[in-house]
């Protein structure tokens, strides 16, 4: 009875070959075993020597052999294989574990992808298509089972890489007693409907991005100031050369605001102003004026001369009213100078520099 309570691993790759194994050294542990196998059905059966011997440590430890039917019949006897240890009969159609999918396409439509292969020539109706995908945000495997041989799955970000990978499964129990799948196909990576080398190519492409952007963002904020800097040298360099002419209506508010600009209504009204302005505001200055005027009457003989009278005080003070100091001299040709302006009177002509 302990010999159908040995322990074996069947495995039919692709109803192509068959692979039997045991646990040898805890089986049996004192003797190298040998194995035989047949096909054939009925009385008149002839054993098959194994071809092909697996080993564990020098031990037999499995078989591999061509398959050659549906019904298959193993045998482990002794070394000399005078005595059988163990038998089995089994449906080696039950065991298949299929090939990897062939010519895998790989089809986008905005965010659906549709994986499909090549049609195997046996059992189509066993096997079953399982696509596995994730991208580098997630820690596990997503999977979508469909009928051989096209799997479809839609939600995939555009702006994501992901990795695919793709395998054929049997049906288990209608096809397999063993849930078998084939291995793994050769993992890809895509983007967005593109093939990569890996994403770890998106994501140095990504910091590619981000270190040019950076650059320019550095380079436009560079030239913003160069720009400011040289706009203010700019307006330093033309009020040096330009210097700005200043309007004569806001230092003789009144000659234009209430006068309208009538020079000579605004002396004849400030007469009386300028003579008590004359009288307050008396400076150094006003002994210039009193020789200047000495001078001028020494030479009245020899006719009317220009005469420069200065007032500091109203400069100094930028009183208006003082100001107009310089407009109401007597004499004929004068030049008055006031509050940075010059004002010259000849007969009935005033002209202000």
């Amino acid at each position: 009875g302990w010999k159908d309570a040995i322990n074996t691993t069947i495995i039919n790759f692709n109803n192509e070959k068959m692979q039997i194994t045991w646990a040898a050294r805890e089986l049996f542990p004192s003797e190298n075993v040998s194995f035989s196998y047949t096909f054939d059905e009925g009385k008149q059966k002839i054993w098959k020597p194994c071809p092909t011997y697996l080993l564990d440590q020098d031990y037999n430890s499995g078989c591999l052999f061509k398959t050659e039917g549906p019904t298959l019949a193993i045998s482990i006897r002794n070394s000399n294989g005078s005595e059988e240890l163990f038998s089995k009969r089994l449906k080696s159609d039950f065991y298949i574990k299929p090939n990897r999918p062939e010519n895998v396409t790989f089809f986008w439509k905005e965010d659906t992808v549709t994986v499909s292969c090549n049609k195997p020539e046996r059992a189509v109706k066993c096997l079953r298509l399982e696509l596995q995908y994730k991208s580098k945000f997630d820690k596990d495997w997503q999977s979508r089972t469909s009928k051989c041989c096209s799997v479809g799955e839609q939600g995939f970000d555009p702006r994501k890489c992901y990795s695919f990978r793709v395998r054929l499964k049997r049906l288990v129990p209608y096809c397999n007693v063993v849930n078998y799948s084939s291995d793994w196909e050769a993992e890809t990576f895509w983007m967005n409907g593109t093939l990569l080398d890996s994403c770890d190519d998106d994501t140095k492409s990504q910091s590619h991005t981000v270190i040019i952007l950076s650059c320019l963002l550095v380079v436009l904020l560079l030239m913003t100031l160069i720009l400011l800097i040289l706009l203010c040298k700019w307006q330093r360099l033309h009020k040096s050369v330009m210097p700005a002419i200043p309007d004569p209506k806001y230092i003789f508010a009144d000659l234009f605001n209430d006068h309208n600009g009538n020079f000579q209504e605004w002396i004849d009204k400030t007469d009386h102003a300028v003579v008590q302005t004359n009288l307050e505001y008396e400076e150094p200055e006003s002994i210039i004026e009193a020789e200047s005027q000495q001078e001028d009457e020494n030479s009245d003989k020899q006719g009317p001369r220009e005469k420069i009278f200065t007032f500091s005080g109203a400069a100094e003070n930028s009183d208006p009213k003082a100001a107009q100091i310089a407009c109401l001299m007597p004499t004929t040709n004068t030049i008055a100078s006031f509050a940075g302006f010059q004002i010259l009177m000849n007969d009935d002509m005033y002209v202000m520099l």
